[in-house]
């Protein structure tokens, strides 16, 4: 008792300190001055070398960790984003709870003595779910994203008018945050207003007038507005009366894009929002990594130039649960799990090589923190652990969707039946027998994203977005055909058009067009996090099972907890929970992510039974174990130069052809 005691406490105490201590509002100030080309603090130079941290990818006990880190590598600023969609699950439904406490991380970063860069949206991209939309907006589907249209600016608006109040207090021209007494000063925050909107197809100039009016309106006048994108969309985000900046990578021609973004922002100084210190990772691509000399040397000449710097990113995180991202380029590219990014600081929270290098180039442009950088944290092996079938998927119907299923004579998509993420079952019935296997498809490239055909409870394989496009069946009259469509993941860069996610048309068997469809919604986190401690009927064909079925065990540890790494071998796809906790997708046979990531907090010391449950979608190794490891597993090499077969277009990218970087 005696923490939370303490907490209390300094909550008491807090304001008292910076009533004494912090300056007064008017004498603080962060501002262009576009006579010498820099930002000025308090009247005086000053460049910051900042680092990008999501407080959504990084559970809440770990954001002390990583910020002091961060720090000690000689950053002054971090820069983060806010998600939309993480705190306004439903219109008009708030989350600030838990990790969801964006006041509580600011409160971090000012106790690791950062600055802040803010990057509030509404859209973020950051291989994030939707870029941070939430999915609600796609229940009017004519609504365009990004644009004046009323119906989006209207949920822009409700939304700000929630999340702008909460922040105003922290900026640097209010005198900040208590927390600031303690470390001496909090930064301003940079407003980003959208983000890379040059790369979006609209280019719709009212619409970001609107939202820097916004601004305005709910935070004053004094804020400094930002926006920033890619060379080859200045043109398009660029605003004026917004300060501009660019982003680019340590590959990039440095002379040529800080030229070029000149003839935007003639004068103030020269900032690289995003500077990229590695590279996301898609399932059947490699796993992407930067030099660190090219990292280290991009970084030291632009500093040489007197530029701000902010490097994405400095630690990645993990895409736990269903919120990774996706992009499109040729084909539906979903993002791992992972989102370890080749940072400085790796998905585990541990420095490395990377890290040191670009501390002793700071080092030579403003002073760092002195003494030692915290250890990584302790690892644990264990295992193998054996696991248990508990039954098919279909065996739980009415537990996964108690309410029962919605009828429609065509099928309905995901956003239709308020569905945001994970599964939805839709069944029918077959008309006819059909003897001889007869092609099952989707017109259109229907499937968003993964369906799992099933007849009279037997898998019968895969329909997938640009990749495989049918099967071929056989069945009886009245034979039950059950369809299990995954959401890998909303489109989240780019032309960001509406990515409804479902059977967006209806299937047809041979030549009949399948309809009169039951579409159940499925709850599997409250499944597994509530029912499945008690004993449930199981499915009665336990000899051979494949197609979506659930694996579970339970395990001690007898010695310490440490973090550690869930490797999955001959398992082949599928959603895996610890203890309740959804660690989100696994891959195993695409790559290149072969382990997820397992912080210690999440499992039950000596003395306590911990659970691991799996959802695997498709085939069960004939030994169903699992292992943990010490180390991460990132890059298999059985998607090193692996090409796609069945694709459905011409254009459709190998995986071995070079990926166009998108931004974020």
């Amino acid at each position: 008792m005696a923490p939370k005691k303490l907490s209390c406490l300094r909550s008491l105490l807090l304001p008292l300190s910076l009533t004494l201590l912090l300056p007064q509002a008017d004498t603080r100030s962060f501002v262009v001055d576009r006579g010498h080309d820099r930002f000025l603090l308090d009247g005086a130079p000053f460049r910051y070398v900042s680092g990008s941290l999501h407080y959504f990818r990084v559970p809440r006990v770990l954001w002390a960790d990583r910020l002091l880190k961060m720090r000690w590598s000689g950053l002054n600023a971090i820069q983060f984003y806010v998600p939309w969609n993480y705190h306004e699950p439903q219109p008009g439904v708030y989350n600030f709870n838990g990790s969801r406490d964006l006041i509580a991380f600011l409160n971090e970063a000012a106790l690791a003595n950062l600055l802040v860069i803010l990057r509030p949206g509404p859209y973020i991209c950051a291989e994030w779910e939707m870029g941070g939309l939430p999915s609600w907006l796609l229940r009017k589907p004519e609504i365009h994203l990004r644009t004046s249209d009323p119906d989006f600016l209207a949920a822009v608006d409700s939304w700000f008018k929630v999340l702008l109040p909460k922040i105003y207090p922290w900026l640097y021209h209010n005198g900040g945050n208590i927390i600031s007494i303690q470390l001496g000063s909090t930064f301003p925050p940079l407003w980003q207003v959208e983000n890379e909107y040059g790369s979006y197809r609209a280019c719709d100039f009212s619409y970001m007038r609107h939202l820097a009016g916004l601004f305005r309106a709910l935070l004053g006048e004094k804020i400094l507005l930002f926006t920033t994108d890619g060379p080859e969309g200045l043109k398009c985000g660029s605003l004026r009366g917004l300060y501009t900046t660019v982003d680019f990578g340590p590959a990039d021609n440095m002379t040529k894009i800080f030229t070029l973004l000149r003839k935007y922002e003639p004068h103030g100084p020269l900032v690289n929002s995003e500077y990229y210190t590695g590279w996301l990772d898609y399932w059947g691509q490699n796993h992407s990594t930067r030099s660190v000399s090219a990292v280290t040397k991009g970084l030291e000449n632009m500093l040489k130039l007197g530029a701000s710097v902010n490097m994405y990113m400095f630690h990645g995180g993990t895409n736990f649960g269903y919120w990774n991202g996706a992009d499109k380029k040729g084909r539906f590219l979903p993002i791992t799990t992972s989102y370890d990014y080749d940072a400085p600081i790796s998905e585990a929270g541990d420095p490395t090589p990377k890290l040191f290098a670009l501390r002793d180039v700071i080092s030579k442009f403003q002073e760092v923190p002195l003494g030692p950088l915290p250890p990584p944290s302790p690892k644990m092996m264990l295992g193998p652990v054996t696991l248990h079938l508990v039954g098919h998927l279909l065996a739980f119907l009415d537990l996964l969707c108690p309410r029962g299923p919605i009828h429609s004579i065509l099928p309905m998509t995901f956003e239709a039946v308020k569905q945001d993420h994970g599964f939805m079952l839709y069944r029918t019935y077959m008309t006819h027998t059909i003897f001889e296997p007869t092609p099952f498809w989707v017109p259109n490239n229907g499937v968003h994203d993964r369906a799992y055909v099933m007849v009279d409870g037997v898998f019968q394989g895969v329909v997938e977005r640009n990749m495989r496009d049918k099967l071929f069946l056989t069945g009886k009259l009245g034979s039950k055909l059950d369809i299990l469509v995954e959401n890998m993941g909303r489109l989240s860069f780019g032309s960001n058009s509406s990515d409804f996610k479902g059977l967006l048309k209806p299937p047809i068997l041979g030549q009949t067009i399948l309809t009169q469809w039951m579409m159940f919604p499925l709850k599997i986190d409250n499944l597994v996090k509530w029912w499945f401690p008690l004993q449930l009927p199981k499915w009665p064909y336990p000899q051979a099972p494949s197609g979506p079925t659930f694996y579970s065990k339970t395990f001690p540890i007898l010695g310490s907890v440490g973090d550690t790494f869930l490797y999955l071998p001959g398992w082949t796809k599928g959603q895996v929970w610890i203890n309740g906790f959804n660690l989100g997708r696994y891959w195993t046979k695409q790559g290149p992510q072969q382990t997820l990531y397992v912080p210690r907090f999440l499992l039950f010391p000596r003395g306590a039974l911990n659970k691991i449950t799996l959802l695997e979608l498709e085939d069960v190794p004939l030994q169903p174990q699992v292992q943990f490891l010490d180390k991460p597993i990132l890059n298999s090499t059985s998607t090193l130069h692996r090409t796609h077969i069945n694709s459905l277009s011409a254009d459709t990218l190998s995986a071995s052809e070079p990926m166009e970087l998108s931004g974020h």
